[in-house]
């Protein structure tokens, strides 16, 4: 069952050199409490993966503004001008990674799968190190799953028992993140008793959560 605590013991699960996924797109679905208490802490090193680095001081963007990101896994980094200047400068490592297959990696990290297998990037820069299999005549790359130290996930209600519901677009990355980490930290807008989440409103069960704080 999914322990409800403060932000000041969400904040000391933070280590430095931590892999962390932080969900939302263009901070549409962070949740920047928990992200601010990361900021807060100084932790340093960090390899954080979401679909974006967002905007300088929204989602996953705010890590990458107070320098704590060594590397950051995403889709696209163009509205965010400080990561365009760290990455430009060689302060950050970049890998991009289409947000299809993206997404698919971390599902593939959340249920217990090595990797999946997409035409998305073959003949591109995006092979360069990866291998291709040839399959009913078709190319396809082998892209690894992703896993994370810590999933930083935002929820619009949670029970007690850590079963979550999501709104609308905040949806995106949510649910997949939150299945594809050590530990899984959700900031819900409301937190409920446990039986009070209409079963068939659950988008994800609360086997996969550790921790939630009131957001």
């Amino acid at each position: 069952m999914a322990k409800v605590v403060s932000i000041k013991e969400a904040a000391e699960m933070f280590k430095d050199n931590m892999t962390v996924m932080v969900s939302g797109f263009w901070g549409i679905g962070a949740p920047e409490k928990l992200l601010d208490a990361l900021v807060e802490t100084g932790v340093q090193g960090l390899t954080g993966i979401s679909i974006s680095t967002a905007l300088v001081d929204r989602g996953i963007g705010k890590l990458v503004a107070s320098r704590q990101l060594k590397k950051a896994i995403v889709s696209y980094i163009g509205r965010n001008t400080a990561t365009m200047e760290q990455y430009e400068a060689g302060d950050i490592e970049v890998e991009f990674v289409p947000q299809g297959t993206l997404a698919e990696r971390v599902r593939a990290g959340g249920f217990g799968l090595g990797g999946i297998l997409t035409p998305t990037g073959v003949g591109t820069e995006l092979e360069k190190g990866k291998q291709r299999l040839t399959i009913d005549g078709k190319d396809y790359l082998l892209e690894l799953a992703l896993k994370a130290d810590v999933a930083l996930i935002k929820a619009h209600k949670a029970d007690r028992s850590g079963n979550l519901v999501y709104r609308k677009a905040a949806r995106n990355t949510n649910p997949l993140m939150a299945a594809a980490a050590r530990i899984t930290i959700v900031q819900a807008d409301e937190i409920v008793e446990t039986g009070m989440i209409d079963p068939d409103m659950v988008m994800t069960p609360g086997i996969f959560v550790d921790y939630i704080v009131q957001g």
